[in-house]
């Protein structure tokens, strides 16, 4: 059995990453998945959060995804997603804001309030957090 297997991360907006990996982890609307070389095909949904790429030689890289699809092969995996892009490009303020801000409207008693578009927002936000939070671990 191959040591690798080739990921490929695209947005409506561009390519993110192509190469050869040892694992790729990312969070389905199921939880985390774990897929190693050879794992057996797979299609699932993804919800908002991280995904982290683990390369030859024990490197890892970690990437945002805000949802989209992940397709599994034996010799390749696909993150087709809404918007993606690398951890170290989020910005942290932002995400905060964004956090408290989807917070605040889903405490306001509104009537013309979204409620799920509050929901998702939040998500959203809550999971940039994660994404960088996990990328502090891993530097550390």
């Amino acid at each position: 059995m191959a040591n690798s297997v080739n990921c490929n991360i695209v947005s409506a907006e561009a390519s993110i990453y192509s190469g050869s990996v040892e694992q790729v982890i990312a969070s389905g609307t199921a939880g985390d998945l774990g897929i190693l070389p050879g794992h057996a095909p797979l299609l699932t949904s993804l919800k908002p959060g991280p995904v982290r790429v683990k390369l030859e030689g024990g490197s890892e890289e970690s990437f945002f995804v805000s949802g989209g699809f992940m397709e599994v092969q034996p010799d390749v995996v696909t993150i087709l997603a809404d918007s993606a892009t690398r951890a170290r490009d989020l910005d942290e303020a932002a995400a905060e804001e964004a956090r408290r801000e989807a917070l605040r409207s889903l405490n306001e008693k509104s009537a013309e309030l979204d409620y799920t578009r509050a929901a998702a927002e939040l998500a959203e936000a809550v999971a940039k957090l994660r994404t960088i939070q996990q990328l502090r671990n891993q530097s550390r």
